[in-house]
């Protein structure tokens, strides 16, 4: 009985702490010098806005974050300094990172759910939901935006949270080179061109190529990367045109069982392995191959006539992503002679999808003067995008068992033409009600279609076709009270909305043909209460948050490499956040993140005991953890300064335990990591232009071999992917002006 009191507590301390700051520093000096963490811009709200000011809960990573954090190959590298945002690294290149805002996301055992994703402003989620962040170009990143809390709301569906990767326009002639070399088998290089050409003409042009052998066999990797940005500021006037596209092939070593990660957290399992020799059993050599190409264009007028239309932004964006990954599926599954009817559903063992996908975001800002220095900002605006599938299913093997290669591409399984589409409008006004208080409300109506058509309709697999639509409304209110420059305390609540993926509602529970149309999208409540305060290089974040959340998704059955899912209830998600750092003199800093988390089921259910599974028997009772959470997580830096251009620090992060499935049968321990930094940034002299980047890492310095992220409510028990013991990371950048 004392656990719901144990809960209660962490909110109703900090609320505490809350209100003790606010009382304490509204009676500071208003006249204080901004920080440079104020003076970061972002563009949440459709319009730029300083950091200090916004009224919900909102990061910033910047390019020294980045650059210091690793070889700026995955976000996981930097984003553990970002409170209330768990991205754990797969150590799988066939595999996204797991990512999670406040707990939404986390019911997704691959890729990105539940979160909006963008780079330069072009949607790296789909309209249903699904996302990819493998093709972010972080080298040529000047800042990465994380937006948690009701605000998101703002963004459409399946925005739990935001992540938003943020290039700029050169500021010097450069040229450079950039090599890293590291632990098991990392190989980088890059090159890139900084152009500013005159006339409000600058160019930015970057190609890199990654190997990497990984730590486990099967986890080997390659991935080139090329992106290109050329803008066009002048006057009233700015254009900016995106180009990036990725080919990534990678080898799949899947996740280890318990007992397989306590015996030897190196290893991989075997049926990712590649067979010997024809006829070998249960070797299936899984892997993914990755391609994308996109492009985006955005123009941005100011209107100077003094009237109230102030500016207007078109964002237009298309793209095409195609994937092929070989899967573990068993033979049995896809072929099975002793149960013809149900083996005829078996959509293969080999995924192979070709999608395009295309948008288009246009929006008006509009300011009014209502005297007395205040104002008030209204953004409107429309978005709408389409994302069209041509998506088929192979056999993972050829011949008969005797000589049987597994691991290829064999007889076709599944053959279908999925199309999703949204369309939204939205609008945010901000009012200055007076001097300290301000108001903020905003509204974002859509509408999220699915249409499938099925041309793979044989023996028992019958018509799959389906067409399905979900609409939604989502209102988000603020009230801000700012008592001086350097405090900002504020109140949120918004409506959230999350719709099932394509992939959720393929497939019907029962049995029968057709789209799942009993699935329900789920809805979520959200509120928060948050603090930021700045002051001579200090600067402190907090904030409380709640989200109750109806009908939330989960698994249904498994049974013949078909999973279904249905609304499982209530959730519930609260917890606090906190970010600080501290200057500790001319040559010393530090810097502190901190989250708790209590992301547990409103309602009881029952899921599947073992696999196949057509009825769910297991129960999982009301107050269970949602899989994939964790309840603690923390990062904290304390960095030295000794010369101008040299830096070393040292990381600890740390997390609590993680639970690998909803019913909390097992989970994966919690840990600490230590990590050392040294970077060195040399002016070389005037006989030898240009100027050298240096950076060194050592990672997970006591050499602990934990787990680094889990596979959840994985089927096969394979729940837990390890984290490499020691290792380490030299990187060098020559930077030539011209």
């Amino acid at each position: 009985m004392s656990k719901p009191s144990r809960r209660n507590r962490p909110p109703g301390r900090l609320l505490g702490i809350v209100a003790a700051l606010a009382a304490a520093f509204s009676a500071t000096a208003p006249a204080a010098a901004q920080d440079d963490v104020q003076t970061v811009v972002i563009t949440a709200s459709g319009a730029e806005r300083r950091l200090f000011d916004t009224p919900y809960a909102v990061g910033v990573l910047t390019a020294e974050d980045l650059r210091t954090a690793g070889p700026q190959v995955n976000l996981s590298e930097a984003l553990a300094r970002i409170p209330g945002i768990v991205a754990s690294n797969r150590n799988n290149y066939a595999q996204d990172l797991q990512i999670n805002s406040r707990g939404f996301g986390a019911r997704a055992s691959f890729g990105v759910r539940g979160m909006r994703l963008y780079s330069d402003g072009i949607p790296a989620s789909g309209p249903d939901g699904q996302g990819q962040v493998s093709h972010f170009d972080l080298a040529g990143a000047a800042r990465v935006e994380v937006l948690r809390g009701p605000f998101t709301a703002l963004y459409g569906s399946s925005s739990g949270g935001v992540i938003s990767v943020v290039s700029a326009a050169p500021t010097e002639r450069t040229v450079a080179l950039s090599l890293d070399a590291g632990s098991a088998g990392l190989q980088q290089w890059g090159l890139s061109l900084d152009a500013p050409l005159g006339d409000g003409l600058s160019l930015r042009a970057r190609v890199s190529k990654l190997q990497v052998d990984g730590f486990r066999p099967q986890s080997s990797a390659e991935r080139s990367l090329g992106n290109f940005r050329l803008g066009w500021d002048r006057g009233p006037d700015r254009v900016v045109l995106v180009l990036n596209a990725i080919d990534q092939p990678a080898l799949d070593p899947l996740g280890l069982t318990r007992a397989q990660f306590e015996a030897d957290p190196d290893q991989t399992a075997g049926v990712a392995l590649p067979q010997e020799a024809p006829g070998q059993p249960d070797r299936f050599n899984t892997r993914k191959n990755t391609a994308q190409e996109q492009a985006g264009l955005s123009w941005r007028h100011l209107f100077a006539d003094g009237g109230a239309l102030a500016q207007s932004q078109v964002s237009v964006y298309a793209g095409k992503r195609s994937v092929t990954q070989w899967q573990s599926i068993p033979v049995s599954s896809q072929f099975n002679p002793a149960n013809p009817a149900q083996t005829e559903k078996q959509p293969g063992g080999v995924i192979d999808f070709d999608r395009s996908y295309q948008g288009v975001d246009a929006r008006l800002l509009w300011r009014w003067s209502l005297g007395n220095e205040r104002s008030v900002q209204l953004v409107t605006g429309a978005s709408a995008e389409t994302s069209r599938e041509d998506r088929r299913g192979f056999e993972n093997f050829i011949g008969e068992p005797a000589d049987r290669v597994l691991g290829v591409t064999g007889r076709l399984r599944r053959d279908e033409d999925n199309r999703v589409s949204s369309r939204d409008v939205y609008a945010q006004v901000e009012a200055e009600l007076s001097a300290q208080w301000a108001a903020t409300l905003g509204l974002r109506s859509g509408r999220v279609s699915y249409e499938s058509t099925d041309r793979y309709i044989v023996g028992g697999n019958l018509d799959d076709s389906g067409t399905l639509s979900y609409s939604y409304t989502n209102p988000v209110a603020a009230l801000q009270w700012r008592p001086n420059a350097q405090l900002n305390v504020y109140l949120s609540a918004g409506r959230g909305f999350e719709t099932p993926t394509l992939n959720e509602l393929a497939y019907r529970p029962d049995g029968a043909a057709g789209f799942n149309t009993d699935l329900k999208a789920q809805t979520s409540r959200q509120v928060e209460l948050g603090a930021k305060w700045r002051r001579a290089g200090l600067w402190l974040d907090a904030a409380l948050f709640e989200a109750r959340t109806d009908d939330e998704i989960g698994i249904a059955t498994n049974r013949g490499g078909r999973s279904t899912f249905r609304n499982v209830g209530r959730t519930q998600r609260r917890g606090a956040e906190l970010a600080l750092a501290v200057p500790l003199g001319a040559e010393w800093r530090a810097r502190l993140s901190a989250t708790w988390l209590d992301a547990t089921y409103t309602d009881g259910f029952a899921v599947c005991a073992a696999l196949p599974c057509l009825t769910p028997t297991l129960p999982v009772p009301a107050g269970n953890r949602i899989a994939g959470t964790l309840q603690r997580s923390g990062y904290a830096e304390l960095a030295w300064t000794p010369l101008p251009r040299l830096e070393v620090a040292a990381e600890v992060r740390g997390q609590g335990r993680l639970p690998v499935n909803d019913v909390n049968s097992d989970f994966a321990s919690g840990h600490g990591l230590l990590a050392l930094r040294a970077r060195w940034q040399v002016q070389l002299p005037a006989q030898v232009p240009g100027r050298l980047d240096l950076l060194a890492r050592v990672e997970n310095l006591a050499d602990r071999r934990v787990v680094g992220s889990v596979i959840v409510n994985e089927g096969n028990g394979r729940f837990f992917e390890p984290a490499p013991g020691r290792g380490a990371l030299v990187s060098a950048r020559y930077i030539l002006p011209f």
